[in-house]
């Protein structure tokens, strides 16, 4: 048997054969391939070079071009940022440079780009709430429907082929479901409708029945065969106090992340108030509840795994209610973290922003804001009201991310109005 020779570098116990120790100086191969990746990461921290691809671009359309065109990686170059980001670019855009940002998608597409021009279609939806439909053939052409959302303001003869490729296109039917729900019309109400009186064959293949795709477009079919809304139009993002290019308004309008003085019975921890606003703000107003302000607490810990419910009495005062089930699972307290850290101070933006600004959570944009539709992380879930049994409506989110670099998931809020009881879920990746 050929004896083995102990590895030469410091601390290390292994033993290697003398056919390696001659191609690697005497080291084994785990120590031997350490001191070459040592040995790449000083080459490249010692030559890499920060390229800025904005140098010179005045154009905002240009700029955005630069950000949305993919980069090929290589480790010798760092890529400079743009000191704004890719968002409140699409919202400065005057209405001229948004059309010339959807004829440069529709000009991707020609080319086969389909990633890069689907990226451009979603921002200008989202961000700026454009209508694209002069860029829909083509997306149906290429059966590219994987963003429902981008339907949403289709012309009658586009929700028309949709309704009627349900029918056939097995392969893109839950995506045709959904950007009929973005739609939403009278055409697909009543279409929703048929389909749930007299279930078609395909609907066996559906995991869920072909009214609840609506949910995803933020309504519901009632039990009457009409629209109920589950999200307001109406939406002001979230954010901190000292961001310098976010302008606020007075603080005494929201406070959000207080400490509550109640305690959660399942784990006895501190409460936490994830908004107090105020009824007369504009995303709110549509409520018309009579109290000043609007509570939503829950229970950070317990309500990342159960929908918490609080009660609230004439005042707004909320109440842990009798309709909250603990669940199965809690982690053990001794194995949660719990945070020293201040929390941000959080106020709400001056001007409005579009109602769908944070509706694709995989896009780059800060998702926190009262009203608009949700950032699902996950599938939609409208926690249902215990008194009413009816969905209840979306307040608003607050999402961690957005606050610290560290945390994730999202807590969405909720509200019935009618038998005045708050909701909230979580939802992380």
């Amino acid at each position: 048997m050929t004896e083995r020779i102990p590895c030469r570098m410091e601390g290390c116990s292994a033993t290697i054969l003398p056919s390696t120790a001659a191609k690697t100086n005497g080291i084994c191969m785990p120590c031997h391939q350490e001191q070459e990746r040592k040995k790449r990461v000083a080459y490249i921290e010692k030559n890499r070079k920060t390229v800025n691809l904005y140098e010179g671009l005045a154009d905002q359309v240009d700029i955005l071009k630069v950000m949305h065109a993919p980069r090929k990686y290589d480790p010798l170059i760092q890529y400079a940022p743009f000191p704004i980001r890719k968002e409140k670019l699409y919202v400065s855009l005057s209405n001229q440079d948004a059309q010339r940002m959807l004829n440069y998608a529709i000009e991707l597409l020609a080319v086969n780009k389909e990633s890069e021009a689907q990226d451009i279609l979603l921002a200008l939806v989202c961000y700026r709430n454009e209508n694209i439909s002069i860029a829909l053939p083509e997306l149906i052409q290429r059966g590219l429907f994987q963003d429902p959302i981008l339907f949403k303001d289709a012309p009658q003869d586009i929700r028309n082929q949709l309704i009627e490729r349900v029918l056939w296109d097995e392969d893109n039917r839950n995506h045709l479901l959904l950007a009929l729900g973005w739609i939403g019309d009278a055409k697909v109400i009543n279409q929703y409708q048929e389909w749930q009186m007299h279930q078609p064959k395909w609907a066996e293949q559906l995991y869920v029945t072909p009214e609840t795709y609506a949910v995803d477009g933020g309504w519901e079919l009632t039990p009457n065969g009409e629209r109920r809304n589950l999200v307001h139009q109406i939406c002001f993002g979230i954010r901190q106090a000292d961001h310098q290019d976010d302008v606020v308004i007075e603080e005494n309008h929201a406070r959000f992340l207080e400490t509550s003085d109640s305690t959660c019975p399942w784990c006895n921890r501190k409460l936490t108030k994830l908004m107090v606003a105020a009824t007369s703000h504009p995303a709110l107003q549509y409520l018309d509840l009579q109290m000043e302000n609007l509570q939503v607490i829950t229970c950070e810990l317990c309500g990342s795994f159960s929908v918490i419910y609080m009660e609230l009495d004439k005042d707004g005062l909320p109440v842990w209610s009798r309709f909250n089930q603990e669940p199965v699972y809690l982690p053990d307290l001794d194995d949660v973290n719990s945070s020293t850290e201040p929390s941000p101070k959080l106020v709400l933006s001056k001007e409005p922003q579009s109602p769908y600004y944070a509706a694709v959570w995989t896009m780059s944009q800060l998702d926190s804001q009262i009203g608009g539709h949700p950032s699902w992380v996950q599938d939609p879930e409208y926690p249902v009201c215990p008194c009413c049994e009816r969905r209840m409506q979306f307040l608003g989110q607050i999402d961690y991310a957005d606050f610290d670099e560290y945390a994730e998931g999202i807590y969405y809020m909720f509200i019935c109005s009618k038998d005045l009881i708050t909701a909230t879920i979580y939802q992380q990746s």
